[in-house]
């Protein structure tokens, strides 16, 4: 019924969910699972029964929700189980996904389903898939407690697709959750296609002929509202004494793990005292669903009695509905929707009376009995498996991540960078495409700013000149000299906030010195920025940062590149090798050949400093150390399907844990784009050219998402990739990076044609 193995097939590129490596589509389904006894394990057997159906070449890989104590024996086609409480499980999990990933992971959603506050152990799992996550939401809260709103809108905020079952569930998305208007779509619940009419059949199956039958079926607990219905019995048996009254469920697994089967005496003990025990057929069993349906098939009137409005879906409501059934229920969000326009009844939470009035008018009027049982059958129609799945499979298309185009690597505009420029200096970031004045302005970007108007070809005059002396002015004017250091952020009056900045700020504002005494347009910029490096390279004798290190090395090394006996900058190099070296050697091992115990932004400037210090210091051992690491980095940083996979924000500070694929960021693409190039530089190597151009096609859709970043027109660059796609601000650190990735790149392949 559901596959998990793949047999391997011809790709066709007009197939949602094809690898591109000729596998077959794949979709990775978690929930509960048969033989599990509980609605979400029969749902997702259901569901992945009608999408096998739909779509014979769907391979569904199945992950088990079991309990904590796991005494289940799932069915062997079970990919994996995982425990509810048992957070190494869900990591486990998600690193299987990874290992062979599915066009889309599909999550059935149940608070108590995982473990954790409010279920909150999932994210061990979510938090780590590459994949478009699809969660369905079987409970959609109008008044969560503080975790389960947390919770919740966390899975807001993963998901790229949200499915409810009603659209009561759905508004409660959008008011009280804050999901996005295109995020959260309805799929009523599955319904099995089945003939109209055929209570009598199953009635002598059942040995209920000669009875009028009620029924309510579920696990057994509190708060389904069975009280109720036992409460009516009374007054419904005294007019139509041929009634009986089916409840049909096992008790719940967790109810009776607390207290046994008491609360089933009770229920006994109830109907026994008000005489009505002889009209209740007790039926004390999980069915599965093919039973599960032939016994709502031998009723005449189905009872949902919930006392409460939140439950927000309820499977077998929507199976009576299908099978023609006419219902009873209380006002709960489902019922409400389901049942309006007069296609079942509607009574007060908890009110015995109500209920009695309501089937008793049912039974006297048989006329009335079966036109809403008709009236429960088509509204059924429209919610078959066959409908669900054709439905399911829409959703699937559309987080389908395309296949990665090949995008030439060519000038690109310059607009996107102007936007953000003004006559102080390049603004923090934007909303959007519209510049953030709120956050004002940083060294850290002027700086790299500054290397990019180095950089610009003469196709961005007057541009260029103009931008260069604006950056320039910024840095000069962020030197402290009372403090001896770099400041950082500046309000957007022109008013610095701080006396200094942190290390990194002040390593790349070397950085940018050294690139502009190397690369500046004219002397006279080139000289001011060789002084401005004099005063303040010493600083950089005192980092402890790895990356602040990193780049103050970056900036010497230019700085020698013009100036070899340079002896401040050859000093900064000599005294960051070392430190870098040291930091490597401390730290790494066969198995994480790095710097420190866990990876973090701007990686591969690490490698690149030690690379490009061995060449300039002629010191192979620092090459060495470096092209290992570089070489580590790039294979951790490339996805099972080759697309390129910066280190996500959400791994920094892991120490050696498996990265997290996301929010994954414009700067670490051009940092490993110049890391390979210093590479390149050292053996003319080819695989260093491909490993950059891998990095660089990140930019134009060659990433987890399929999603352009950059925008080669404008040279505008998104803020970066999250789970649910791009981050659609635009900020002065991404249009950056962009830019110089792509010079980077031009440059890079030129020298590798040369060499060809």
């Amino acid at each position: 019924m559901y596959q998990s193995v793949d047999p391997i097939v011809q790709a066709d590129s007009n197939n949602w969910g094809s690898s591109g490596h000729g596998q077959l589509r794949r979709l990775a389904l978690i929930g509960g699972f048969a033989p599990r006894r509980c609605g979400i394990a029969t749902f997702t057997v259901d569901m992945a029964d009608a999408l096998q159906i739909a779509t014979p070449d769907l391979a569904i890989d199945i992950y088990a929700m079991a309990p904590a104590i796991d005494t289940i024996t799932f069915d062997s086609g079970v990919k994996a189980t995982i425990l509810q409480d048992d957070p190494a499980s869900f990591r486990a999990a998600a690193a299987l996904i990874e290992s062979n990933p599915p066009v889309a992971v599909w999550l059935q959603h149940e608070f108590g389903l995982f473990g954790g506050a409010a279920g909150e152990l999932i994210f061990e799992l979510v938090d780590r898939i590459s994949a478009p996550l699809i969660v369905t939401l079987h409970t959609v809260l109008a008044n969560p407690n503080p975790d389960q709103r947390r919770v919740m809108q966390r899975l807001v905020a993963r998901a790229s697709k949200l499915v409810v079952m009603s659209q009561t569930a759905l508004e409660l998305l959008y008011s009280v959750y804050g999901a996005d208007q295109d995020q959260a779509i309805v799929i009523p619940h599955g319904v099995p296609d089945r003939p109209f009419g055929r209570s009598a059949m199953f009635k002598q199956r059942l040995n209920l002929d000669g009875h009028r039958v009620l029924m309510t079926f579920g696990l057994l607990s509190p708060g389904k509202g069975i009280e109720a219905v036992i409460a009516a019995l009374p007054s419904i048996v005294g007019d139509h004494p041929d009634v009986v009254y089916c409840i049909v469920g096992a008790t719940h697994p967790n109810l009776i793990a607390r207290e046994g089967e008491a609360y089933r005496e009770r229920l006994h003990a109830m109907a026994v005292s008000l005489g009505v025990q002889q009209h209740i057929r007790w039926s004390d069993m999980f069915l599965p669903t093919e039973d599960l349906l032939d016994f709502i098939e031998a009723a005449d009137v189905y009872i949902t009695p919930y006392p409460g409005a939140g439950q927000s879906t309820s499977g077998t409501l929507s199976y009576a509905l299908a099978l023609g059934k006419a219902i009873v229920s209380t006002p709960y969000l489902h019922a409400s929707e389901l049942l309006a326009d007069a296609h079942g009844l509607l009574v007060p939470f908890n009110d015995s009376a109500a209920i009695a009035a309501a089937v008793g008018d049912l039974l006297d009027d048989p006329a009335r009995l079966l036109d809403l049982q008709h009236r429960a059958y088509a509204r059924g129609r429209n919610m078959l498996w066959s409908g669900f799945a054709a439905r399911s499979l829409g959703v699937i298309a559309t987080v389908e991540v395309p296949r990665p185009s090949t995008a030439a690597v060519g000038p690109i505009g310059i607009e996107g960078l102007l936007r953000l420029c003004d006559s102080t200096g390049i603004l923090q970031h934007s909303i959007h495409c519209v510049p953030d004045r709120a956050h004002g302005y940083c060294v850290d970007d002027n700086a790299r700013a500054l290397m990019l108007a180095n950089r610009l070809g003469k196709a961005a005059e007057p541009h260029r000149t103009q931008l260069t002396t604006i950056f320039a002015a910024f840095v000069q004017n962020a030197w402290n000299d009372d403090t001896r250091q770099f400041r950082n952020f500046m309000g957007f009056g022109r008013n610095w906030l701080e006396d200094f900045g942190s290390q990194d700020s002040g390593g790349r504002t070397l950085w940018a010195l050294g690139a502009t005494g190397l690369e500046g347009r004219n002397p006279a910029l080139r000289r001011w920025a060789i002084g401005l490096f004099e005063r303040s390279g010493r600083a950089a004798l005192g980092f402890e940062s790895p990356r602040a290190i990193a780049f103050a090395m970056l900036g010497s090394d230019h700085v020698l590149a013009a100036s070899p006996t340079h002896a401040i900058a050859r000093e900064v190099l000599e005294f960051g090798a070392e430190k870098l070296a040291d930091f490597y050697d401390r730290a790494s091992s066969q198995a994480w050949p790095w710097f420190e115990a866990s990876l973090a932004y701007d990686n591969a400037r690490l490698a690149e400093a030690l690379i490009r210090a061995g060449i300039t210091l002629s010191r192979p051992d620092l090459i060495a150390r470096g092209t290992e690491s570089l070489n580590w980095l790039v294979a951790r940083q490339t996805s099972v399907s080759g697309v390129f996979r910066p280190v996500g924000s959400d791994s920094f500070g892991d120490a050696h844990e498996p990265l997290q694929p996301f929010d994954q960021q414009p700067v670490e693409a051009w940092a490993t784009i110049d890391a390979c190039a210093a590479a390149f530089g050292v053996r003319r190597d080819p695989r260093w050219v491909s490993s950059a151009r891998q990095a660089y096609q990140w930019f134009s859709g060659g990433n987890d998402r399929g999603v352009a970043v950059g925008d080669p027109q404008s040279g505008s660059c998104h803020d970066g990739i999250n789970p649910r796609g791009l981050n659609l601000n635009e900020g002065a650190e991404s249009v950056l990076a962009y830019q110089l990735a792509t010079i980077s790149m031009q440059v890079l392949l030129a020298k590798a044609s040369c060499q060809a």
